[in-house]
């Protein structure tokens, strides 16, 4: 490992300079899976289908915008995209989208809030859609930044920890400015969201955007792509197209997408059912659609301070199973749970098990697509969109399902779908961790390209159970 990039992998300016430049994409993210469907069903009297349709728009938009972003990110060469960074180029592109877009969402639709709900869908359509795109533009090319930042397989762990780190804060904070408007504007502890409450969630969506700015312009000056030239020059005769084939011809990387996916429907769809679950299952007051989310991003950020802990010797397969087994138990827990003390008490401790379990698998899954790419960083947005792609439609389809038998369905619907989704996907990819196999370096990368978990005294690698 040459002198530049040890002093990438121990610069914590640039760690924590890196961490921040995805927080506009956490706070957007955390007000779309977390109270997208409460807002346009519960707010603006949207039907839960009509609300379940809009979400798959989205879903379906990100996950095409995920591999053709990955591409092009990885093929960007040009005057500015040599002296500004591709990533970064890219990255700045998705913030414009999202900061022009985004506030439109979550507001009554402008001079035409008396139309008909199909065609209000319409305009909420469009500004969903370019929200879509620019949320993937800045999620893959963050993405894809880790592999060329270090080529040490624990310091891309720890970049991914910090990465995830903020994450959960913006989520935090989110939470914690949604619970402060709700108790500072009402009687937060006796009634439910209804359509009186529009207004909250615009202050709530400025302040989070406001912050999200202030994060991304800090990343746009603090990290700066002074390998991305220099890697691009060293790279082999076949090209980034023959890099992107290799990843295509090898089953380890639908495996691994696998993971990812079944990771994502737990973290994800557990995200955007369990207010919903709390508003008509447990019947509980608004104040409680900002307090357990709360609880399970505390859980979260505690997974990813054990992360950032953790010794090098900690295995991959063993991380999985430890979040897992938590995350396993609190939806075990939502579909056994009912009584007065469990709504008062306990669906707290269940959000932190949820929170802390989901941390923990998301980071590995990470960190096991990261040893996927190895050293082939010229490739690394388009593995980071394939994966991307096979979560986003993944969730897209499964809360639309959801959504489509919500109407009508008893109060017991939404614990069902929660424990029995999120539990299944939980259970599949823990199998397909485990499944993983072993394997040296040469396996997995094409030619004479080394893993990033080879070490200067070792001759093989073990990516995927390190």
């Amino acid at each position: 490992m040459d002198s530049e990039f040890v002093h990438i992998s121990t610069s914590l300016r640039l760690q924590l300079g890196y961490g921040i430049g995805h927080v506009l994409n956490d706070v957007c993210a955390s007000l779309w899976f977390t109270y997208f469907l409460v807002f346009f069903h519960l707010v603006l009297e949207f039907t839960a289908s009509q609300s379940g349709n809009l979400m798959l728009i989205g879903q379906v938009v990100d996950a095409l915008a995920t591999p053709f972003v990955g591409y092009h990110s990885d093929h960007t060469d040009n005057g500015i995209s040599a002296k500004y960074g591709r990533r970064k180029l890219w990255h700045l592109f998705g913030t414009v989208c999202v900061l022009l877009s985004f506030p439109f969402i979550f507001s009554e639709c402008i001079e035409c809030s008396l139309s008909h709900k199909w065609a209000q869908m319409y305009y909420f359509a469009s500004f969903i859609i370019i929200f879509q795109i620019g949320w993937a533009a800045v999620q893959i090319s963050h993405l894809s930044l880790i592999p060329e930042l270090s080529e040490d397989d624990h310091t891309r762990t720890h970049l991914t920890a910090i990465r995830y780190g903020f994450t959960v804060f913006s989520n935090l904070f989110v939470y914690i400015i949604t619970w402060l408007i709700l108790r500072m504007t009402g009687e937060c502890d006796k009634h439910q969201i209804g359509p009186s409450d529009a207004w909250k969630f615009r202050h709530i969506v400025y302040i989070a955007l406001a912050v999200g700015t202030i994060a991304s312009i800090l990343f746009h000056f603090t990290v700066s792509e002074k390998n991305s030239r220099v890697r691009r020059d060293q790279l082999e005769p076949e090209g980034e197209s023959g890099a992107h084939y290799d990843f295509l011809r090898k089953p380890l990387m639908y495996q691994v997408a696998g993971v990812y996916m079944c990771t994502r429907l737990v973290v994800n769809v557990s995200q955007v059912l369990i207010p919903l679950y709390l508003h008509r299952t447990l019947g509980l007051a608004e104040r409680a659609l900002a307090a357990v989310p709360l609880a399970l991003y505390l859980g979260s950020l505690a997974a990813a301070g054990v992360q950032r802990l953790a010794p090098r010797s900690c295995k991959r397969k063993l991380n999985y199973l430890t979040g897992s087994a938590c995350a396993l138990a609190g939806f075990v827990w939502i579909y056994l749970g009912s009584d007065d003390d469990y709504k008062v008490y306990f669906i707290y401790v269940v959000a932190v098990l949820i929170g802390f379990g989901g941390a923990i698998m998301l980071v590995t899954s990470l960190a096991l697509t990261a040893d996927l790419v190895g050293a082939r960083t010229e490739a690394s947005a388009f593995v980071y969109g394939l994966m991307s792609f096979s979560d986003k439609l993944a969730c897209g389809i499964a809360i639309v399902v959801i959504q489509t038998y919500a109407d009508g369905a008893p109060a017991s619907y939404y614990r069902d779908a929660l424990s029995w989704v999120c539990g299944a996907a939980t259970i599949v990819g823990l199998i397909l961790t485990m499944l993983l196999p072993r394997f040296y370096s040469h396996e997995l990368l094409v030619d004479d390209n080394s893993s990033i978990n080879n070490l200067d005294e070792q001759d093989t690698a073990d990516p995927l159970n390190a």
